[in-house]
Protein backbone atom coordinates (compact mmCIF):
# COMPACT_ATOMS: atom_id res chain seq x y z
CA UNK A 1 0.00 0.00 0.00
CA UNK A 2 1.41 3.40 -0.89
CA UNK A 3 -0.06 5.03 2.34
CA UNK A 4 2.29 2.94 5.00
CA UNK A 5 -0.31 1.38 6.52
CA UNK A 6 -0.46 -2.01 5.21
CA UNK A 7 1.70 -4.78 6.36
CA UNK A 8 4.98 -3.08 5.80
CA UNK A 9 3.72 0.34 7.51
CA UNK A 10 4.82 1.60 10.35
CA UNK A 11 2.54 -0.70 12.36
CA UNK A 12 3.83 -4.04 11.46
CA UNK A 13 4.37 -6.62 13.92
CA UNK A 14 7.55 -7.76 12.16
CA UNK A 15 10.95 -8.76 13.74
CA UNK A 16 13.05 -6.53 15.83
CA UNK A 17 16.40 -7.77 16.15
CA UNK A 18 17.40 -6.82 19.46
CA UNK A 19 20.95 -7.67 21.16
CA UNK A 20 21.68 -10.20 23.44
CA UNK A 21 23.65 -9.99 27.03
CA UNK A 22 23.89 -12.37 29.51
CA UNK A 23 23.79 -11.69 33.17
CA UNK A 24 27.03 -13.56 35.04
CA UNK A 25 25.57 -16.07 36.94
CA UNK A 26 23.49 -16.76 33.34
CA UNK A 27 27.00 -17.18 31.35
CA UNK A 28 28.06 -19.32 34.11
CA UNK A 29 25.06 -21.74 34.15
CA UNK A 30 25.52 -22.06 30.04
CA UNK A 31 29.02 -22.79 30.19
CA UNK A 32 28.51 -25.44 33.03
CA UNK A 33 25.72 -27.28 31.06
CA UNK A 34 27.41 -27.14 27.88
CA UNK A 35 30.48 -28.47 29.42
CA UNK A 36 28.09 -31.51 31.00
CA UNK A 37 26.50 -32.46 27.67
CA UNK A 38 30.05 -32.50 26.09
CA UNK A 39 31.34 -35.03 29.08
CA UNK A 40 28.30 -36.97 28.64
CA UNK A 41 29.11 -37.71 24.48
CA UNK A 42 31.46 -36.13 21.81
CA UNK A 43 30.01 -33.40 20.18
CA UNK A 44 26.52 -33.14 22.38
CA UNK A 45 27.61 -29.93 24.24
CA UNK A 46 27.75 -28.45 20.36
CA UNK A 47 24.87 -29.24 19.81
CA UNK A 48 23.58 -27.45 23.35
CA UNK A 49 25.00 -24.40 22.67
CA UNK A 50 23.48 -25.00 19.01
CA UNK A 51 19.80 -25.05 20.23
CA UNK A 52 20.70 -22.32 22.85
CA UNK A 53 21.90 -20.17 19.73
CA UNK A 54 18.77 -21.08 17.78
CA UNK A 55 16.13 -20.21 20.80
CA UNK A 56 18.01 -16.86 21.13
CA UNK A 57 17.81 -16.50 17.48
CA UNK A 58 14.14 -16.52 18.41
CA UNK A 59 13.92 -14.44 21.28
CA UNK A 60 16.13 -11.45 19.29
CA UNK A 61 13.44 -11.41 16.14
CA UNK A 62 10.19 -12.39 18.57
CA UNK A 63 11.00 -11.30 22.25
CA UNK A 64 7.44 -11.36 23.16
CA UNK A 65 7.05 -14.52 21.61
CA UNK A 66 7.77 -16.97 24.92
CA UNK A 67 5.16 -16.93 27.73
CA UNK A 68 6.07 -14.92 30.48
CA UNK A 69 8.03 -16.42 33.85
CA UNK A 70 5.76 -17.48 36.40
CA UNK A 71 5.76 -15.96 40.21
CA UNK A 72 7.07 -12.72 38.34
CA UNK A 73 5.09 -9.74 37.84
CA UNK A 74 4.18 -8.93 35.05
CA UNK A 75 5.23 -5.32 34.68
CA UNK A 76 8.60 -6.94 34.81
CA UNK A 77 8.25 -8.45 31.10
CA UNK A 78 10.03 -11.70 31.85
CA UNK A 79 9.81 -14.46 29.60
CA UNK A 80 10.56 -18.33 29.48
CA UNK A 81 11.86 -19.27 25.81
CA UNK A 82 12.16 -23.45 25.46
CA UNK A 83 15.54 -24.55 23.80
CA UNK A 84 15.08 -27.44 21.34
CA UNK A 85 15.84 -30.60 21.96
CA UNK A 86 16.96 -30.14 25.44
CA UNK A 87 15.30 -29.72 28.86
CA UNK A 88 16.20 -26.23 29.22
CA UNK A 89 14.61 -22.81 29.35
CA UNK A 90 16.06 -19.47 28.52
CA UNK A 91 15.04 -16.55 31.09
CA UNK A 92 15.03 -13.28 29.63
CA UNK A 93 13.99 -9.39 30.66
CA UNK A 94 13.23 -8.00 27.43
CA UNK A 95 13.50 -4.19 26.87
CA UNK A 96 12.84 -2.22 23.75
CA UNK A 97 16.62 -1.99 23.33
CA UNK A 98 18.23 -5.55 24.14
CA UNK A 99 17.20 -9.40 25.68
CA UNK A 100 18.92 -9.28 29.19
CA UNK A 101 19.57 -13.26 29.48
CA UNK A 102 19.03 -14.35 33.31
CA UNK A 103 19.31 -17.51 33.31
CA UNK A 104 19.53 -20.57 31.16
CA UNK A 105 17.57 -22.90 33.54
CA UNK A 106 17.18 -26.77 33.89
CA UNK A 107 13.05 -27.82 33.61
CA UNK A 108 13.39 -29.61 36.32
CA UNK A 109 15.12 -26.96 38.57
CA UNK A 110 13.05 -25.30 40.97
CA UNK A 111 11.26 -22.77 38.66
CA UNK A 112 12.03 -19.79 40.41
CA UNK A 113 15.65 -20.30 42.02
CA UNK A 114 17.03 -17.55 39.46
CA UNK A 115 14.08 -14.34 40.92
CA UNK A 116 16.13 -15.14 44.32
CA UNK A 117 19.55 -13.85 42.42
CA UNK A 118 17.62 -10.74 41.51
CA UNK A 119 16.55 -9.35 44.71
Amino acid sequence: MADGAGADGPNAQGPVNRGVRFEVEAALELAEAALWYHQRRAGLGAEFMESIDAALELVRQWPEAAPRASGVAEVLNIRRAPVPRFPYGIIYAASSHDIQVLAIAHNSRESDYWIRGMR
